[in-house]
């Protein structure tokens, strides 16, 4: 055992100098003889715990532990020097060549002679493999054999290497710790080698065969040292390949994982002995399992130790087999000691100056300092530490500089332009074309200028097409000529000498940054070469000019700017033409620039050729200019006679210089001047051979020959030329002496098949040739001819040994068989193909077992070879060769693997590195868009925490993936919101320059993701990028990115900078706050107006800007007025005004009028001043058809009088414009009355015409109308069917469906179908079922639908099957068939279908059929997945209970359903709403803390609806900033009072109102009304001025016309609201006489009447009015329903003062008065004259009679139209209205049953007055036979049709009626039943079949006269959840508690304790 490690046996042993198989031997013998002894029974069963026992430093392991430690640390020195014997084959490597490289590839390389042994071996073997004689049949029999072979060790393999292979895995499982998300779902990024470890656990298939088998070709086999070291255009393959680590991990301090001082090991549990020791063990091996108990025992102290000892004893023999034995090593190793930290059986490492060797060779310091730094050295720290060199060189111009200055480092163009992003620095410091032109001799390198290509290539390329010199220079070098552009694809450049002269990189203005670091220098340079942009670009942009003038040095730069802005430097350059510049029979007698010569070259060539070339004079003229010299080539074809100056182009003397003589001078000597040519250039056989250099040159050996006697004899050619290529060609001889150039051109040129057979097929010799400048190109000839030339193959041995065993091997064999390649290329090339060959058969030879442990094998070794290369600082190309698997065997897992669990950890904890291996992998593939394609399928609970874990290089990935395939993915908004989220608030933060790629994310940002922007405001790419995109982004996210801007334009900065501010800054300062706008200057509006006009501004800001310029500027032009457009609107009415006397006005009138054509309503003191007052208008049948056509909407202003005024031809030539204007009725009726007069409006099309002016024709005269003249017309009355008068509605309706062929004009009816009686439908139904096809399209009402299918189901007496074909008239359908349908398909899919069609219905749903369908899919378990294809209207019909249990993700579906689509729920009663929105906000976490924006904006229209306590904790700086947002909701009373306790506060406007002003009332707004009337009176009178309360009433109407204000407030609080407008006009206008500064009380005119409202003036002002305008505005008046009764009575007594006695009224007066005829009397009433029904039509809509009353009315309406009662028609029926109830209950009997049934449709929707006889007597006419038949045969439709009048029902008839007819009443209907018949007809069976809305309806009489169990049966359908007692009673008007809705009241409290605390 000594004798092994004694010193002089290991020294005799390395001292010889050749090989020593002996040496290998005795020491093997000597080991097995030591460990005889250990070999004894039980010992290998014990030697997993006793090897445990020893690494962990155990103190009682055992004998057999004492001896086996005792062997090993003898052994240790022996086994190392066994190892390392390989040093009898190594050379010192101070005389190895090229040592420095070969130390830093750690390459295992062997010294001079063993390479020749190495060599000779691989010859003899590569001879034997061609000689061999293989036949078929032997070719048969030996892959038999080795097949066999194959299969049969590949089993034992399989069996040895099981057990090593779970040892390793269980120690690379303790070392390498794989990532997973932890608690917190974040995860550390994962290298490589964690994740194959990863894939291994996983049962990933990493494929690594092949790629293992590259890797120990590339290590055993090296190729020769390239000189190139990076990709490019010359070097496609790097000879030193990237650092396996990735590039995130290959920085300065890389974390080593395999690192023997390792601390945080992994879990014994996370290993392979987890599974062993908590699993089945049956199949387990017993040392493994062994082994795993023994370390399960450890404590983590003893695993470390175990951990670290194992690692030490690896590390030194790996150490000893990688690295240089003693004799290759530098240092001594004579004093190595077997010690280590914790066991003498582990060296210790050697101190070094550094960490490791990188730190020690990547000294950037020292490097310019060094005379030379070695570029392998250079190459490895580039691989090894990318983000150190990036920084020390690449951004060190001197430094790289230098490196560069050595050609071996060209690639760091490349690398250094794609690892850096300071890309402007490069381009600026090297690419500098400006020195380039300077120094023309200097040759551009070709590297140089493909750097410049890739990183400038816009301007590089229009420099190289414009400037011929430079062109010129560039192509000078041959290598630059692929750079070269093609300037045909681009437009003539303008030929200014400017345009010659290259612009400096510092002259990109868009770039400035810092502009402190300008000189004056760069500022005058730029001025110089770029004068106009200059100009334009900086001079015109204020700030950016301000800043430079901060700099003293810069003082002239605003004297020049001011000159330049007023007389600009140039003038656009004109178009380039051919014949302007190129005018050659001028150029005789003028100078001509050289870039004009150039151009019309370029441009021009067949008159150039013409012209110039051919004229000797003129060449020579042109030749005088060097810069012309180009020109002798281009025109070397022309006759020699006409040029004269021979010797100036064939300069032999010079030629004999080492310089390149152009070969078209050449061959112009060569056939111009023979004699001399032959004389000095075949003659001189030195200078041949120098132009024999060049292989394009080779025609001169034949040249020669032919011309003069060149020294070779003999023979007989059959050419002539005299040469014999057999006795001259001595091939076999060049090895020994090389051949001269020109007997190797001639050999060449005579003997090319012998030429290639033995010169290409030799390597040395053509390796010898290749050293000798003069014949370079015969390495070329020989790769041409090897690779094309057919005849050749035979001498590529590669290809034919692959041919002679016929192997089928997909590889490139030209570089093998290029000449000079290295065997070693060709036994890589051989064993690959052996190998692909083998594999293909190996898939049949070994089990899948067999297969799968040894490709786990492979694996494992895989990281092994990893781990050696991180640790031992040696490249071995691993990540290389295995990049592609890798990235394969990913593709494979995700698109095989279901769980997302295990993809997530794939692109969360290993994104980095995968990202890395697909920018390096090979292009081409698809393995990148797969993975980066995953991303896109991330669940929505995960995207947040994996996006986060992204390299910003994979967010790249993902985002151009996105851009190219976004309309294909199909993103949800949820998914992009995510990700916009992620990429704002936590990588723009690390890598702005991301901005600009998230453009087309924008639109998915939430306002609150772009406030968590970082501070990129001052990048002018990323405003340029906000200002490009902000038009498509809605009006939230716009406000949202004017916030985040305003962070750096603060109202001090606003205030201060220049007039261009808004110019300068683009698009997205329009969207400043408006805290912030308001600081914008006059000077700054005007400048920026161009800015502003086309960005979306606020009305608030429209406000402000136009008041800004116009109330400040009082010299405005016409010019400036068409800037500002529709602003102008916005001005204060006197200021307009004042440019009355200028040429502004006529601008000023147009813009106004066109702001009316818009529908914009105008300050009436403006439009009377402008328009209603002008003298044109005081004679309106003055007026011509143009003029009355252009103010067609400022006729409805003018009033009555006005269109009485107007002629019948006037109206009738401007009708076009008439008819889209809104006329009121009455104003309607006289332009129709007018132009009947004219035109019968039962001429053909003249009713068609009419427009919106349709409304003012009379029932009569729709009534006369024909069939074919009403059809004609409905196309036209179908697009104002909306604003048809219900008797109107009814007469076209009724006459149209009284034709049998009605049911063929459904196209044309379709518009009415809402308006038509069922009973005209019904006898229609079964030939409309008939053609269901086209009726199952229409827009039938619930009803009719209902109608339809009814008749269908009567004639067939089935279910109709086809569901979807039903289309509209699914609504019609009963529950019990709705039922039937979604219980034969329930899968989620069917019912969706089935949801889709009743969302796509055309009105709302009955309620039995919401609850039909909420009742049948609450069953199913998916119920809450179907929320979203609900529909708002049915997913607000479930109960709250249903809702409140939605989990996170619906409720926020609802929400977002609900703002999408707010009608239903502004339809739900307040009580609901406000119980929804409570949920809603409870189940989102958004009841405790600030009410914040994020939380508002998320509810939207339902913000407000939260409780009191939570908005007024509303975010107060949202608050401010978004009042005009704010101002479109709905608010309770209770909340107006918070939102004036907000505006109060001292941080909002605060609470000394008068200091308000004009801006704080313009952003107040409609918000003043909120205030209390102490605050009010407050306010400054002076502000509040005419056209000040009338924007305040304009802005309430404009809100009162949105959706949300549906059913915002109650009648009570409308009551209280109009009071406070009331007192507001009153008291500013000094009616009220508070304020002794009040004005005196003013009389308004009808214009300001229209603005405001007649309710809130006083009686006397309205009674004040002048005849003219009380007329005008009597229809108004009258409609107002706010109208008092004490101001209606005094008004009345100015209507009969007008008007003369109530007999004298006219039809139009009466119509017009409307609610002022309740202050008639019963006698006044009965002098009226009711003879059309538009009058009684104005009176029956009043629901506020007296019974007295209701008789007169019902009386006059008899005996004026002279008809008794059973000859009323519908029309008039419904006309009649509420005055129906003023009939006797005889007389309403008498009633002609069908025309009451067809005008039940209007009647049924009133809330009648009468009694119960008289309801009785009502509804008994719908009994007839004609009507609907007895009560038994109603169904459903026929109680929807009747509304209201089904409480006139008889008891004994209401006491029958079964659930589908209940379900039919209207809620209406049940308040209108008396109490007492209430109590007595509804069995409490019957009302628990009410609906929810039913039972809401039930008044308090009438709970009051229930029964208990009555009671009890109302109470269960009101509160039907098991947890919630809550009366839903609140109607949709709003919340009325009544001192006994106890029920309400109760579940109230308790909804309200349920909230969290």
């Amino acid at each position: 055992m000594h004798y092994l490690s004694d010193e002089e046996a290991n020294t005799r042993s390395s001292d010889t100098s050749s090989m020593d198989l002996n040496s290998y031997s005795g020491v093997l013998t000597d080991v097995y003889s030591v460990f005889q002894p250990l070999l004894r029974e039980g010992f290998v069963d014990d030697f997993p715990k006793t090897l445990v026992c020893i690494l962990s430093e155990g103190q009682d392991c055992g004998a057999k532990a004492e001896l086996t430690k005792t062997v090993s640390l003898e052994l240790g020195k022996p086994l190392v020097t066994f190892l390392s014997l390989r040093s009898q084959t190594c050379s010192p490597l101070s005389d190895a060549p090229d040592a420095d490289h070969k130390m830093v590839n750690a390459s295992l390389w062997v010294g001079e002679s063993a390479a020749t042994t190495l060599t000779s071996i691989q010859q003899t073997f590569f001879t034997i493999l061609k000689s061999s004689p293989l036949s078929g049949t032997l070719m048969s029999a030996v892959s038999g054999v080795v097949d066999a072979a194959v299969a049969y060790m590949s089993n034992i393999m399989a069996t040895l290497i099981q057990v090593p292979m779970d040892y390793v895995k269980i120690a690379l499982q303790f070392g390498i710790a794989i990532p997973s998300p932890k608690e917190r779902e974040s995860c550390e990024q994962g290298n490589l080698q964690q994740l194959i470890m990863w894939g291994l656990n996983h049962n990933v298939s990493w494929s690594f065969t092949d790629s293992f088998i590259d890797i120990l070709l590339e290590t055993l086999l090296p190729l020769e040292h390239s000189a190139c070291t990076y990709p490019g255009s010359e070097c496609p393959n790097p000879a030193t390949g990237k650092s396996s680590l990735p590039e995130a991990h290959a920085d300065n301090s890389r974390n080593i994982l395999l690192r023997c001082d390792r601390q945080n090991l992994s879990d014994i549990n996370d290993t392979l002995c987890g599974e062993i020791l908590h699993g089945p063990r049956a199949r387990t091996p017993t040392s493994v399992l062994a082994l795993c108990q023994a370390l399960n025992s450890l404590s983590v102290r003893q695993v470390e130790l175990v951990w670290s000892n194992t690692c030490y004893v690896i590390q030194a023999l790996v150490s000893s087999l990688l690295g240089s034995s003693s004799e290759c090593d530098v240092g001594d190793t004579s004093n190595f000691r077997v010690n280590s930290p914790h066991v003498s059986l582990a060296p210790p490492r050697k101190a070094r100056e550094a960490p490791n060797l990188q730190h020690l060779v990547c000294n950037y310091s020292s490097w310019l300092e060094n005379q030379v730094v070695d570029a392998a050295l250079v190459s490895l720290c580039s691989d090894n530490e990318r983000e150190e060199f990036v920084k020390h060189v690449c951004n060190n111009t001197l430094l790289m500089k230098k490196l560069l200055s050595d050609r071996m480092n060209s690639w760091l163009y490349g690398f250094c332009a794609n690892s850096t992003a300071e890309r402007g620095y490069l381009v600026d410091q090297f690419c500098v074309y400006h020195q380039w032109i300077d120094q023309p001799p200097v040759v551009v390198d070709p590297h140089l200028l493909e750097f410049c290509v890739s990183l400038d290539s816009p301007r590089l390329t229009k420099l190289i097409c414009e400037h011929t010199g430079f062109f010129t220079l560039l192509s000078s070098n041959p290598e630059n000529v692929r750079f070269m552009p093609n300037c045909t694809m681009l437009p003539f450049p303008s030929p200014f000498p400017s345009s010659d002269s290259p612009l400096s990189p510092s002259c990109h203005y868009s770039e400035w940054e810092d502009v402190m670091q300008l000189t004056s220098d760069v500022l005058s340079q730029c001025i110089r070469n770029d004068p106009a942009d200059f100009a334009e670009k900086v001079c015109a942009n204020g700030t950016l000019l301000n800043s430079l003038l901060h700099n003293q040095d810069n003082a002239w730069l605003e004297d020049h700017c001011s000159v330049a802005l007023i007389f600009p430097p140039t003038a656009a350059p004109q178009p380039f033409r051919i014949l302007d510049w190129c005018d050659y029979h001028s150029w005789k007698n003028r100078q001509v620039d050289d870039s004009v010569v150039g151009l019309c070259w370029q441009h021009d060539q067949l008159a150039f050729q013409k012209n110039v070339c051919w004229e000797a004079t003129l060449f020579e003229k042109l030749l005088e200019n060097p810069q012309n010299k180009w020109l002798k080539t281009v025109c070397a074809d022309k006759e020699t006679e006409e040029i004269e100056d021979i010797p100036q182009v064939c300069m032999y003397s010079e030629w004999t210089l080492p310089i390149f003589v152009d070969m078209t001078e050449l061959a112009l000597c060569a056939n111009t001047d023979s004699k001399n040519f032959t004389s000095k250039v075949c003659a001189n056989e030195t200078l041949l051979q120098n132009l024999m250099a060049n292989q394009n040159n080779t025609w001169l050996m034949k040249y020669c020959a032919n011309h003069s006697s060149l020294g070779v004899d003999g023979g007989e050619d059959d050419d002539g030329s005299g040469f014999d290529p057999d006795e001259q060609c001595q091939y076999s001889t060049w090895n020994i002496s090389l051949p001269e150039a020109a007997l190797l051109t001639l050999c060449w040129e005579h003997d090319q098949f012998n030429f290639v057979s033995s010169i290409c097929a030799s390597p040395a010799l053509l390796d010898s040739l290749a050293h000798e400048p003069i014949s370079l190109w015969v390495s070329t000839i020989c790769a041409t001819n090897t690779t094309h030339n057919t005849t050749s193959e035979d001498f590529c041995l590669a290809k034919q040994l692959v041919m002679h065993f016929n192997w089928t091997c997909p590889i490139d064999f030209s570089a093998a068989c290029r000449p000079g390649a290295s065997q070693n290329m060709l036994m890589r090339l051989i064993i690959r193909c052996w190998a692909d060959g083998l594999r293909s058969r190996v898939a049949h030879l070994v089990t899948p077992s067999v297969a799968a442990v040894l490709n786990q094998a492979v694996s494992t070794s895989v990281v092994i070879l990893l781990a050696i290369e991180e640790v031992q600082n040696i490249l071995l190309h691993v990540t290389k060769n295995i990049r592609n698997s890798v990235l394969d065997a990913v593709v494979r897992y995700l698109e095989g693997e279901n769980n997302f669990d295990k993809k997530r950890v794939l692109l969360q904890c290993f994104g980095t590195v995968l990202t890395s291996l697909m920018q390096t992998a090979q292009v081409g593939t698809s393995n990148d868009n797969l993975i980066v394609k995953e991303y896109f399928s991330i669940p929505s609970a995960s995207l947040k925490s994996v996006l986060r874990a992204a390299h910003v290089t994979t967010l790249r990935l993902i985002l151009q993936y996105y851009t190219r395939n976004k309309d294909t993915l199909k993103l949800t908004e949820n998914y992009l919101s995510t990700l916009t989220s992620v990429l704002f608030s936590s990588h723009l933060a690390k890598d702005g320059s991301l901005f600009s790629e998230l453009a087309p994310l924008f639109k998915a940002a939430r306002p609150t993701d772009i406030h968590t922007l970082p501070s990129l405001q001052n990048n002018h790419d990323v405003r340029e990028t906000i200002n490009s995109n902000l038009g498509q982004l809605t009006a939230d996210q716009q406000r949202a990115f004017g916030l985040w801007y305003s962070k750096i334009l603060p109202p001090s900065n606003i205030t201060e900078a220049h007039q261009s501010l808004i110019r300068d800054t683009g698009n997205v300062i329009t969207y400043l706050p408006f805290h912030n706008f308001q600081h914008l200057s006059p000077a700054q509006l005007l400048d920026g107006l161009d800015v502003l006009q086309r960005n979306r501004l606020t009305s608030l800001k429209q406000e402000f800007v136009a008041r800004r310029i116009i109330g400040t500027y009082r010299n405005l032009t016409a010019d400036d007025f068409i800037r500002m457009g529709s602003l102008s609107c916005q001005a204060e009415p006197s200021d307009l005004l004042a440019y009355k006397c200028s040429e502004a006005f006529s601008v000023i009138w147009d813009v106004i009028l066109n702001c009316t054509h818009d529908g914009l309503t105008l300050p009436s003191h403006l439009t009377s001043s402008l328009f209603l007052n002008s003298t044109e208008l005081r004679i309106p049948s003055s007026l011509s058809p143009e003029r009355l056509a252009d103010i067609a909407q400022l006729l409805p202003s003018l009033g009555a009088i006005f269109l009485l005024g107007l002629s019948p031809s006037q109206l009738l030539a401007a009708l076009p414009a008439l008819r889209a204007v809104s006329f009121s009725p009455a104003q309607a009726s006289i332009i129709v009355d007018k132009l009947s007069s004219v035109n019968a409006l039962s001429a053909p099309g003249r009713l068609q015409e009419l427009g919106s002016i349709t409304v003012g024709v009379k029932t009569e005269t729709l009534l006369m109308l024909t069939s074919d003249r009403l059809l004609s017309s409905l196309p036209g009355l179908a697009q104002h069917s909306a604003g048809l008068r219900p008797t109107q509605a009814n007469a076209v309706a009724t006459k149209l469906w009284g034709f049998p062929e009605v049911i063929f004009w459904l196209d044309d009816v379709e518009p009415l179908l809402c308006c038509t009686p069922l009973l005209s439908v019904l006898p229609r139904a079964r030939l409309l079922m008939d053609n269901s096809s086209s009726v199952s399209s229409k827009a039938w009402n619930t009803q009719q639908a209902i109608a339809i299918l009814k008749t269908e189901r009567n004639t067939r007496s089935s279910l109709i099957k086809d569901f979807l074909s039903l289309g509209m008239l699914v609504q019609g359908m009963s529950c019990q068939a709705l039922q039937q349908h979604f219980r034969a398909d329930t899968s989620p899919a069917a019912l969706r279908k089935i949801l889709a069609l009743l969302r796509e219905q055309p009105g709302p749903l009955h309620t039995s059929l919401k609850k039909c369908v909420i009742e049948e899919l609450y069953q199913f378990q998916f119920f809450s997945e179907l929320v979203e294809d609900l529909g708002v209207e049915l997913a607000l019909s479930m109960p709250v209970s249903t809702i409140k249990k939605f989990p996170s993700d619906v409720m926020d579906t609802l929400r977002k359903m609900i703002i999408q689509d707010p009608v239903p729920f502004f339809m739900m009663s307040k009580t609901e709403q406000l119980l929804l929105v409570d949920k809603m906000v409870q189940r989102l976490g958004m009841y405790t803390g600030v009410y914040t924006e994020e939380a508002f904006r998320s509810l939207d229209i339902m913000a407000t609806f939260v409780s009191d306590e939570i908005l007024i904790q509303l975010d107060r700086a949202f608050f401010l900033n978004n009042l005009d947002f704010l101002q479109t909701l709905c608010y309770s009373s209770s909340k107006m009072d918070i939102v004036a306790r907000m505006l109060l506060e001292v941080a909002a406007f605060g609470s000394a109102v008068e200091n308000w002003n004009q801006t704080t009332l313009s952003q107040i707004d409609r918000f003043l009304f909120f205030l209390p009337q102490d605050q009010l009176q407050k306010i400054s009178l002076g502000l509040m001025t005419v056209g000040r309360i009338e924007k305040l009433f304009l802005s309430q109407r404009r809100w009162e016309r949105r959706v949300v204000a549906l059913h915002c407030l109650d009648e009570s609080e409308k009551r209280r609201f109009a009071e406070k407008q009331q007192f507001v006009l009153q008291f500013f206008f000094g009616f009220l006489k508070i304020n002794p500064q009040s004005p005196a009380p003013m009389v308004p005119t009808c214009e300001i009447l229209q603005t405001t409202s007649p309710f809130a003036w006083t009686t006397n002002s309205l009674t004040s009015m002048s005849p003219a305008a009380f007329t005008n505005c009597l229809e108004l008046i009258g409609h107002d329903p706010h109208l008092a009764s004490y101001q209606r009575k005094q008004v009345f007594g100015k209507v009969k003062q007008m008007f003369g006695p109530v007999s004298s009224f006219s039809q139009s007066i009466i119509s017009q008065m409307g609610r002022l005829t309740l202050e008639m009397t019963p006698e006044e009433i009965g002098m009226l004259r009711l003879t059309e029904r538009s009058s009684i039509a104005s009176l029956g809509a009043i629901n506020e009679w007296s019974s007295k009353q209701l008789v007169a009315l019902f009386t006059t309406t008899l005996n004026s139209t002279k008809l008794n009662p059973s000859q009323l028609d519908s029309s008039i029926l419904v006309a009649i209205g509420y005055m129906v109830c003023g009939a006797k209950a005889t007389e309403m009997s008498s009633f002609n049953a069908v025309e009451f049934s067809k005008a039940v449709l209007w009647l049924g929707q009133l809330k009648l007055s009468c009694s119960e006889e008289q309801l009785s007597a009502l509804a008994g006419l719908l009994t007839h036979s004609l009507a609907f038949g007895p009560i038994s045969s109603w169904g459903m439709e026929v109680f929807i049709e009747i509304g209201s009048l089904a409480a006139g029902l008889p008891d004994m008839a209401m006491s029958a009626l079964v659930k589908e007819q209940i379900e039919g009443i209207t809620p209406m209907a049940i308040s209108m039943i008396p109490h007492d018949k209430f109590a007595v007809v509804f069995h409490q069976r019957q009302i628990s079949m009410f609906s929810h809305e039913q039972a809401a309806a039930v008044t308090e009489q009438q709970i009051a006269a229930l029964s208990d169990v009555q009671r009890t049966a109302l109470f269960m359908v009101l509160t039907p959840w098991e947890d919630r007692h809550v009366d839903f009673r609140g109607r949709s008007q709003g919340l009325t508690v009544s001192p006994n809705s106890l029920y309400l009241i109760l579940g109230l409290l308790m909804a309200l304790t349920d909230r969290p605390a």
